[in-house]
């Protein structure tokens, strides 16, 4: 095999067709499409257009014909893939699929991995660069809005240069990204505080970010990231259904130059949304506790969220009297449970947060709890090889506790 770990190219398809129906090439369709043809795998799960380019919505392909549907990218495509692999696809205990999938996807997806509830050799994650998601509804607003251009004529959104790029077939229009989202505007509020951007823990990853030259925009910059992706690059190299060429050196370094502009970003959202957030644990959530007063338990965080799994939910509301009416409509202690069971899996792909009726920033408290949770994790292992450490000496530490 030639093509190894860590190796970086430009990728287009051999199909004039597919290049031209797929972004940038049409790598990833090509992928796909050889995946399935050739029994790699049994179907490919990724998105397609739903009602319009707001909307998309899972498909589940099982016949190479059909792989064309999933061309494109839907920058409005909010949902979390992970959940319909260990959901409606039983983890992929019965069937190989190859998934296309976001940095947040991809990590939720791992996370289900380790916890046994999806079938790691069973799938091959072909990841896509994500710079961030727009909330449907409001980003058709945007455009008609702010843009003053008509969001159905809309071909293209891209974030380059600190600006938020929106184009049809004879215009394109940018505003600062920063603008926008201080106006409420842009990303959704997870994908803003997010500084994955390349999914690294996917099988490859593949996005335009680093194609320079004559190929910009004609192909896609691939990275492998495991023996399976580079299996099935090298497989796909020979068939000659692909053609590569070397990554430019300055195109690698305009590449991280890109994610690193995205980390920052990040981290100036993540400053301004709970910078000033001071304690343990469960003062941090504390200070939560107004908003979470505004709870009427519908399950909805419960329902969407791709880390829950348990078949039966020790919150549900079928205990005592004295139990159920007492947690009934905004009590704590529902949020507190679902953050014992998952807070330290949470990937901030914000799904919660779209679902709830009472609009409790829910997303941003478990990702501002998680955060905390890493900083603990980061402390103990850098102490690992000074001997055992008490979780009162980190608080001491970091001034917290006397």
């Amino acid at each position: 095999m030639s093509v190894k770990v860590n190796d970086m190219c430009y990728m287009w398809s051999a199909a004039d067709d597919l290049a031209k129906k797929g972004e940038y090439g049409g790598a990833v369709t090509t992928l796909m499409k050889y995946m399935l043809e050739n029994g790699i795998v049994d179907a490919v799960l990724a998105v397609e257009k739903g009602a319009d380019l707001y909307d998309a919505v899972p498909i589940l392909i099982n016949d190479p014909k059909d792989i064309a549907k999933s061309a494109g990218s839907l920058h409005c495509g909010t949902l979390n893939i992970a959940k319909v692999v260990e959901k409606y696809l039983d983890g992929v205990k019965d069937i190989k699929v190859a998934v296309t999938c976001k940095p947040c996807d991809a990590m939720t997806i791992r996370e289900l991995i380790k916890k046994g509830r999806v079938i790691e050799d069973n799938l091959i994650m072909v990841g896509v660069n994500c710079g961030g998601t727009m909330p449907p509804v409001k980003t058709r607003e945007m455009i008609e809005e702010v843009y003053e251009m008509d969001p159905d004529e809309v071909v293209k959104e891209e974030i380059a240069k600190g600006k938020l790029i929106i184009e049809t077939e004879n215009d394109e229009k940018s505003f600062s990204i920063d603008e926008l989202e201080e106006d409420g505007l842009g990303r959704r509020t997870n994908c803003q505080r997010c500084e994955v951007n390349i999914p690294q823990m996917a099988d490859m990853a593949l996005g335009n970010w680093g194609v320079i030259g004559p190929l910009a925009g004609k192909a896609t910059f691939v990275e492998v990231f495991s023996d399976k992706g580079a299996d099935v690059l090298d497989k796909a190299i020979s068939a000659g259904v692909v053609n590569i060429e070397e990554a430019n050196p300055k195109g690698i370094e305009i590449r991280g130059k890109i994610n690193q502009s995205m980390v920052n970003l990040a981290n100036k959202s993540k400053e301004f949304a709970y910078g000033d957030i001071k304690g343990d644990i469960l003062e941090v959530f504390a200070e939560y506790q107004d908003e979470f007063s505004r709870c009427m338990k519908c399950y909805g965080c419960r329902e969407a969220c791709p880390i829950c799994y348990c078949p039966e939910c020790s919150l549900e509301s079928n205990g005592p009297d004295w139990l159920t009416k007492a947690l009934i409509p905004a009590a704590p202690m529902f949020h507190l449970e679902r953050m014992v069971h998952m807070v330290d899996s949470c990937t901030n792909c914000g799904q919660c947060e779209e679902v709830c009726p009472s609009e409790i920033p829910v997303a941003k408290v478990w990702d501002t709890v998680n955060s905390k949770i890493q900083e603990i994790f980061d402390y103990y292992r850098g102490v690992e090889d000074e001997g055992v450490v008490s979780p009162l000496t980190y608080y001491q530490d970091k001034g917290l506790r006397d």
